[in-house]
């Protein structure tokens, strides 16, 4: 979940780092450094915190030279401290490594080069990968002697590719070696890196909004890739030493795309881009529906859509929310028994994927560790694959069969919200194409849901209009320590989304139900102390809402509930109302999601909460 930075060129390194570095903080902030190559050295600037920390170090001890590298962490081995930020060092502080990802066989590696006399100063799993490195270069002088300027860059490579042949878990890697001043190297395996590449300068990073400020080129490394970066130019090859061809792409958004745009925060401008999100995803979607969609965006042929049988749906976090409300969507319009599973849990199981099943993956990164493994079980097992994300050179859409893209654009804020619903915008898309080329409802039905859903943007604009309502309903429950959600059958998840939202972004504790499991313990929780939200807006469960919250108030608990407009029938039920607008049941989910975040972020704001970058979270989950 860290983020990695490399530069080689003509200009100043540290500069370009710092600013890379302040793009990928979403990628992790409990501690973050860089390390410049000057005049045959390596100078080493590190810090515990944000990288505002570390600028202002580097403020007071700049750093010279046009090689560096640079990382922002999210800790998994060794606490947030400078010791154990990035980068790290070899004994003699030649060899320089900056690492997102887990070296699973660290501790035997560690053991042998303790052994070998090499002295290590961190915590981290990372630290093994510089000494390793040392190690081979070691023997190299051993057998060959003084090494002569012509071989040190091809010592240099082969060293760092036997390293590599021996970790076992899950590298991006950024190294340099002071003995090859004009030369930076590259590693990926189960972790996103890219490459950028610019006239006489070339990057290296976690994501390409690191580098859009230089350039628009961009290469996108596949696992098992080591790229070899001087100027501008680079060299590919696989684990082997043998050269690999990789394509070049040009990157059509720009960083302006992520600006606050007069917001106080990244997660309350991204909340209020929700309405253009999801039109944008449903552009050009909806119409016309005698068009094969499946077969000409998705890229699914004829004859894999009419074996499909059963759908797994696959995700973490708030993409598994998404997923459930897809599954209430396939199983209703589609006539199609599907699942919903956390991607962890999937990985780990006994699969038994029958013919005929085709597994969908979601995620916002496409770099979801876990989401990713996943896939890689469904395709062992030989069934087809679709992923959904928001990313379009991701790992997952590099791995999957088939790909149908949200257009959310960069989200910077930490918890997800655009991107959640650009997941649900999504899943109504494929639902809809998938049910009317199964035969499951008729051309005049599917024309009737794609006039309902376009009236989706429109809905959520209004359900946002409640934000100072929201505000002030915040301002009465701020400091509590527990909420309870409460949602039932398409807004069970959106209950759950909701806890979520708010746990990340506020740490309070907060749980979302099932409401009709409420009298199976956790109505056991609720007292005066207790704050109950419900979705009770229009649906077939809205008279076994209504009990559910009748029984909630009966105990003390203060209920604010999420109506539909015109209901009247609620008022002695809740305490606090948030009036919706009207909407078909199957879209609600789009609608009743605006209000419980608003109602996270303006909680999380009155308890001074840093809102866009909340502790222990990173925005891509790239380790396991």
């Amino acid at each position: 979940m860290c983020g990695v930075v490399g530069y080689v060129g003509r200009s100043q390194a540290a500069p370009v780092i710092l600013e890379g570095l302040k793009c990928l903080e979403y990628r992790g902030y409990d501690s973050a450094g860089l390390a410049v190559l000057e005049q045959g050295s390596v100078e080493i600037r590190r810090s515990a915190g944000k990288i505002s920390a570390l600028e202002a170090l580097v403020g007071k001890n700049p750093l010279r030279g046009t090689l560096g590298v640079g990382h922002t962490r999210w800790a998994t081995h060794g606490r947030p401290s400078e010791v154990n930020a990035h980068p790290h060092s070899d004994c003699s502080r030649e060899i320089v490594v900056v690492h997102n990802g887990i070296i699973e066989n660290y501790p035997a590696l560690k053991e042998r080069l303790l052994r070998e006399g090499h002295a290590f100063g961190s915590e981290t799993d990372t630290e093994v990968i510089s000494h390793l490195i040392e190690s081979h270069l070691r023997q190299f002088s051993q057998t060959q002697g003084a090494l002569s300027t012509a071989v040190v860059e091809p010592l240099f490579f082969e060293a760092v590719r036997r390293a590599l042949k021996e970790l076992r878990g899950s590298y991006a890697l950024g190294i340099l070696w002071t003995k090859t001043p004009h030369l930076l190297l590259g590693a990926r395996f189960l972790s996103p890196l890219v490459v950028g590449l610019g006239e006489g300068e070339s990057f290296l990073t976690s994501d390409v909004a690191a580098f859009l400020s230089y350039s628009r080129k961009a290469v996108f490394l596949e696992d098992g890739d080591i790229a070899v970066l001087s100027g501008g130019d680079c060299r590919f090859f696989d684990l082997d030493g043998k050269k690999r061809e990789r394509k070049t792409i040009s990157i059509h958004w720009d960083r302006t795309m992520a600006e606050k745009s007069g917001y106080r925060h990244f997660m309350l401008k991204e909340i209020f881009e929700q309405p253009q999100t999801i039109e944008d995803t449903f552009r050009g979607r909806l119409f016309p529906l005698k068009e094969s969609f499946l077969q000409t965006e998705i890229g699914m042929p004829p004859e894999v859509l009419a074996g499909i049988k059963r759908v797994r749906l696959v995700a973490c976090g708030s993409a598994f929310h998404a997923g459930m409300v897809g599954k209430y969507l396939l199983e209703h319009f589609a006539k199609t028994p599907c699942e919903v599973e956390i991607a962890s849990e999937f990985r780990y199981r006994a699969l038994n994927l029958e013919p005929g099943s085709l597994v969908v993956a979601v995620s916002q990164s496409g770099e979801t560790a876990d989401t990713l493994a996943a896939v890689r079980s469904a395709k062992n097992s030989g069934v087809p694959t679709l992923g959904i994300c928001n990313s379009a050179q991701s790992s997952l859409t590099r791995m999957t069969d088939f790909t149908l893209l949200t257009r959310c654009g960069p989200e910077i804020g930490v918890a997800s919200t655009k991107t959640f619903t650009g997941q649900l915008a999504a899943l109504y898309v494929f639902t809809l194409h998938f049910a009317l080329a199964k035969g499951a409802i008729g051309e005049a039905e599917a024309l009737g849901l794609v006039n309902e859903l376009l009236q989706a943007p429109g809905l959520a604009r209004e359900g946002l209009k409640l934000s100072d309502a929201v505000l002030e309903i915040a301002k009465t429950f701020f400091k509590k320590d527990h909420f309870l959600y409460l949602g039932r059958h398409l807004n069970y998840p959106v209950a759950l989304e909701g806890a979520l939202k708010l746990k990340e972004i506020s740490y309070i504790h907060a749980e979302g139900y099932a409401a009709g499991e409420m009298k199976h313990g956790p109505i056991a929780l609720i007292d005066e102390e207790m704050p109950v939200v419900a979705i009770a807006t229009a649906s077939r469960v809205y008279e076994k809402m209504l009990s559910n919250l009748q029984e909630a108030r009966s105990r003390g608990g203060k209920i604010i509930a999420l109506l539909s407009e015109g209901d009247a029938s609620s008022r002695e039920t809740a305490d606090f109302r948030l009036v919706l607008p009207r909407c078909p049941e199957f879209m609600s989910p789009l609608v009743n999601v605006m209000p419980l975040q608003l109602l996270a972020y303006h909680i999380a704001a009155l308890r001074g909460c840093d809102v866009d970058q909340p502790r222990n979270l990173a925005k891509s989950v790239t380790v396991e």
